[in-house]
């Protein structure tokens, strides 16, 4: 066949599998009396953006030659579908075969240890391309940012800011935000008239992260201040993730009946991320009215999101309403709705360690539950007096709801890092819900008395914890 044919052809599949027609493009492929690197690289490429992530490695293993294109359109595919462990390990297997990444790949790659929040495989990478020579100034910088703060080494992520010598947009941007979500608005908002005093004109993003640090520390007024500056310095229209930042600087700070204004003055329909904050905000500050007004819209609004359900059934718990938790859990069930468990992850030695509420499937458990009684004693002689609110199973005998709190995926990551890592080593935990309060007091409590670091990322923010104190000064 010619080659002029083999192209057109290759274009029709390339087509096809932009419309969604993937499988029509696949049999186009397959019926290719001739093809090139190029049709194999679209094909693949076709099957990744369709999620069919098993036929692209299929036609991976099937191909004769691979060119950077193939590694890229791989690793980027994996990325892409949230493969995160699969993207790096088609990046080892490049590596091997003696292929130079490209800028593209390297962003794929950091973006796969973002996914992970690997913190010691992203310095993997970045030792990586300090030693091949390879320019921060573009869009690697800004991953190697993101990919710090979202891993919990925000110190890292300020080091490799600084160390760029020419910055764009997008590295102020990428450092605003990963301050914020760490709870250091001063460091951020400073950051930010710096921006400004240089002339770098911020982006709708770049205030998404300035209304996030003032909400992670209450500052309404700035926040204020900041929403109606996007406006009139800077032109910028408000979108419906600067109304949400506004409603949520509100209700951290538990002006709930002005957020809850604000959403209903919004140019544009509220969606369920806003109505999860209202609701959120109306359980952290005990405010049922407000909290069945949200749960309300949010319910009409994607009645198979589960975080609502169980936000309100909660808040109901903590007001002791056991017969409207009933109501809620028996909603849940009729529509085939669970709750997802508390789990909380730390990496030890590249290895990730996932802990569910009262997880006894580790292989070290003996030496867990050892710790937190070990834990629990020196919490006592502390002063803590455990928060039992917090349990939200009814349960009448006191000492029961303390042991329920004690078993918090968090507690057992914490004393897991207690075991296995040095002293004066920080301990690194993800947790996928908002940590409770009682987590959170027992937390800065174990900082101060095991002379440890302990930075948690729960569903909002990170929580640096450490002599007792905690970054988010207690407003989460």
């Amino acid at each position: 066949m010619p080659e002029k044919d083999c192209f057109s052809w290759t274009v029709l599949i390339d087509g096809l599998a932009k419309c969604g027609e993937v499988e029509t493009a696949r049999k186009i492929f397959e019926n290719m009396p001739n093809r090139n690197l190029v049709s194999w690289n679209t094909m693949i490429n076709g099957f990744m953006k369709a999620g069919d992530t098993n036929s692209a490695c299929k036609l991976f293993d099937q191909m004769p030659t691979r060119n950077l294109i193939t590694w890229n359109s791989m690793i980027g595919g994996f990325k892409l579908n949230l493969r995160f462990l699969e993207a790096l390990e088609m990046f080892e297997r490049m590596l091997e075969e003696e292929f130079r990444p490209t800028h593209a790949t390297l962003v794929s790659v950091i973006s796969a240890v973002s996914g992970l929040a690997s913190l010691g495989t992203g310095r993997l990478i970045h030792s990586y391309i300090v030693k091949n020579g390879i320019e921060l100034d573009g869009v690697v910088g800004t991953v190697l940012i993101e990919m710090y703060s979202k891993c919990g080494g925000i110190d890292s992520a300020v080091t490799v800011f600084r160390t760029i010598s020419h910055k764009k947009l997008g590295h102020w941007t990428a450092i605003i935000v990963g301050l914020s979500i760490h709870g250091m608005a001063d460091h951020a908002l400073k950051l930010f008239l710096e921006m400004r005093r240089i002339g770098v004109k911020p982006n709708a993003i770049t205030f998404v992260g300035v209304l996030n640090a003032c909400s992670h520390v209450g500052l309404i007024n700035d926040g204020y201040k900041y929403f109606n500056m996007m406006i009139n310095e800077y032109g910028i229209k408000p979108a419906i993730e600067h109304y949400g930042c506004l409603v949520d600087i509100l209700c951290r700070a538990g002006c709930l009946e002005e957020a809850k204004d604000i959403i209903e003055e919004m140019p544009m329909r509220p969606n369920k991320v806003i109505w999860m904050t209202l609701l959120s905000g109306a359980r952290n500050h005990r405010n049922t009215k407000i909290g069945e007004y949200a749960a309300q819209y949010l319910i009409e609004l994607a009645p198979e999101t589960t975080g609502g359900y169980v936000v309100l059934s909660n808040m109901y718990a903590v007001a002791g309403e056991w017969e409207k938790v009933s109501k809620v859990r028996e909603m849940m069930k009729k529509r085939g709705l669970r709750k997802d468990p508390g789990c909380s992850s730390i990496e030890h030695k590249g290895v990730v360690h996932n802990f569910i509420v009262g997880d006894k499937s580790h292989p070290q458990t003996k030496e867990i539950y050892s710790k937190l009684a070990e834990m629990r004693e020196k919490l006592k002689l502390a002063g803590h007096v455990p928060d039992t609110s917090q349990v939200l199973l009814y349960i009448e005998e006191e000492e029961e709801k303390e042991a329920e709190l004690e078993n918090h995926s968090e507690r057992l990551a914490i004393a897991f890092g207690l075991n296995n890592t040095e002293a004066g080593c920080p301990i690194r935990i993800m947790k996928n819900l908002r940590v409770c309060s009682d987590c959170h007091s027992v937390t800065k409590l174990l900082s101060k008395i095991y002379s440890r670091e302990i930075i948690v990322r729960d569903n909002s923010r990170f929580h640096h914890f450490k002599d007792g104190l905690c970054s988010c000064k207690d407003f989460w």
